[in-house]
């Protein structure tokens, strides 16, 4: 890699002269900036600002660092990742990421992020969940995307879970759908406890009698979405659902809910319509009949985030960003 005096020898200038060009370049004349910018350019010389920024010296480059605990090791984070880097260039700061690949690991990725001392934390996860914040990061400019800390009250932006399950139910008693059979998100979850309680809210505000709303949360662990397919089986009597809408708990339920009622012979939303969440990025639109899904709200989590570090927001409390609801053919 060029460095400094490299890019000085080439451009027949001072490091001094240099350092102008990338960090004040309208104190030099027309002629001599683009002098120093032809070497740059020939060089393929990168700026170490971070290195600046060690030595104390000022910078107009704020660097903003992501730990990510699975985050970046799921297809669902695409949203969520590309958020945060897109709206931290857009202000003029720099992203790096730094994954958290097992709790154990902690400890290695907060010392890699903190050695890049950077002017401001985003502590992410995939999948609403309460995490423990390592203790070094407490004192620092942190700001949580779509999670909750376990201990001291921080500044954080998740999605409105209850609100997003109680618009979607809403949406289905108005459409005149009376025998929901619901498949939430394992009880261990926030986002499971959440909205349920939201469905039941409107529910109960449609005056609608609580034995019809049928409820059973998933088991906790990826072996056992393929409970889906028992589930259903005990409820399709002689080839006939005992249910007129679906609700599920992700998107990765429906997906299998879609294989199992198409395979028996029972028409989507004909027969029985069936409601996604989350709006698995790249999926809604491939299911056939398209899904209808309550959309996470990853792109504005993480653009929420940033802005809070950039503009220096005050507040230590969690905000709730909408989770709105995307119709298709599958209601």
């Amino acid at each position: 890699m060029a460095s400094l005096k490299e890019v000085a020898q080439l451009a027949s200038v001072s490091l001094m002269t240099v350092s102008r060009a990338i960090n004040q370049p309208q104190r030099l004349k027309p002629e001599t900036l683009a002098r120093v910018l032809h070497a740059i350019n020939s060089l393929n010389y990168v700026p170490d600002f971070s290195a600046r920024r060690m030595r104390g010296k000022s910078s107009k480059v704020s660097t903003l660092g992501v730990l990510a605990l699975d985050t970046a090791t799921t297809p669902f984070s695409v949203e969520l990742l590309l958020s945060i880097e897109l709206t931290a260039r857009e202000f003029g700061w720099s992203s790096f990421l730094v994954n958290i690949t097992s709790q154990e690991d902690s400890d290695r990725a907060v010392s890699q992020l903190l050695s890049q001392r950077p002017d401001g934390i985003i502590f992410t996860t995939m999948g609403l969940r309460e995490v423990d914040i390592p203790e070094r990061l407490l004192d620092k400019n942190l700001v949580l995307a779509n999670c909750i800390s376990r201990g001291k009250p921080l500044p954080g932006y998740i999605p409105d879970d209850f609100d997003g399950q109680y618009q979607a139910m809403k949406a289905l008693i108005a459409q005149g759908y009376r025998k929901p059979l619901c498949f939430y998100l394992p009880q261990l979850t926030p986002a499971g406890v959440s909205r349920r309680a939201g469905a039941e809210q409107a529910w109960r505000e449609a005056g609608l009698p609580e034995t019809d709303l049928r409820q059973h949360h998933m088991a906790w662990g990826d072996e056992h979405y393929r409970d889906v397919v028992t589930l259903l089986d005990e409820v399709i009597i002689g080839g006939k659902p005992d249910f007129d809408v679906l609700v599920c708990g992700n998107d990765r339920i429906a997906f299998l809910a879609y294989q199992v009622l198409l395979a028996r012979g029972i028409a989507i939303p004909q027969q029985v319509a069936v409601l996604g969440y989350d709006n698995m990025v790249g999926i809604g639109d491939l299911f056939l009949p398209p899904l209808t899904t309550v959309q996470l709200p990853h792109v504005e989590i993480g653009r929420e985030a940033v802005l809070h570090l950039i503009e220096q927001r005050p507040h230590r409390g969690l905000i709730k960003i909408a989770s709105p609801l995307l119709t298709r053919a599958s209601l």
